[in-house]
């Protein structure tokens, strides 16, 4: 038998062997590509939460009692940042605003109050009432802890009547008597609006749309 002719004692097999130290590097290039698609899956979804945030939604909390009854203190509301830019404020809506200037530090940068009076409107006190344009406002979302509901919806200042300037609305809190809004630092500009709060989530039993 010529030597070419000597069977290989490996048979197949060795054929199946060799490759198998070749075989390492392609399983460390595979775990360092699975690394890189984490890292990028991580990074866009950071960077869409961010632009989320920034610009369409935002998660805020309450920190005081004068949106009682519609919301309570340590409720936390959405808030959509989009909705001025597709349409005018409305009369009723619930909105955060950055504390408008002049106002003292309490340490909150951002307010929430419903919107009460619209540009162009002359808003009154009267008789613990609002009224505006002369006509008297149906609020049924307000809240009034005591009997006499005629001493909720009072002046905090000298002032009971407003003309809201172009540009502008007025505000208020549900709860009169425990609020201080537009009674004090009268109507505020439309660019100091943060957005609209439109869902309480949290706390869960109370999840709803305002």
């Amino acid at each position: 038998m010529s030597a070419s002719q000597v069977p290989d004692p490996y048979g197949s097999d060795a054929a199946l062997l060799e490759p198998e130290h070749e075989a390492r590097p392609a399983k460390k290039h595979s775990a360092t590509r699975t690394l890189v698609e984490w890292v990028l899956v991580i990074g866009g979804a950071l960077v869409l939460a961010l632009v989320i945030r920034t610009f369409l939604f935002a998660a805020f909390y309450i920190p005081s009692e004068s949106m009682v009854a519609t919301l309570e203190k340590g409720d936390r509301v959405l808030v959509n940042k989009l909705s001025y830019k597709l349409h005018d404020v409305n009369r009723g809506d619930v909105v955060v605003f950055e504390r408008p200037p002049g106002e003292p530090d309490t340490g909150i940068k951002d307010l929430i109050k419903r919107v009460i009076g619209l540009p162009g409107e002359t808003i009154e006190l009267r008789d613990g009432r609002v009224i505006v344009d002369g006509r008297y406002l149906e609020e049924p979302y307000v809240h009034c802890p005591t009997p006499q509901e005629q001493y909720c919806t009072q002046p905090l200042t000298g002032e009971s009547t407003w003309t809201i300037p172009e540009g502008e609305v007025f505000v208020m809190g549900d709860n009169r008597a425990f609020s201080q809004d537009g009674r004090m630092f009268g109507p505020i500009d439309e660019d100091l609006i943060v957005g609209r709060a439109f869902v309480r989530v949290w706390p869960l039993d109370h999840l709803g749309w305002l």
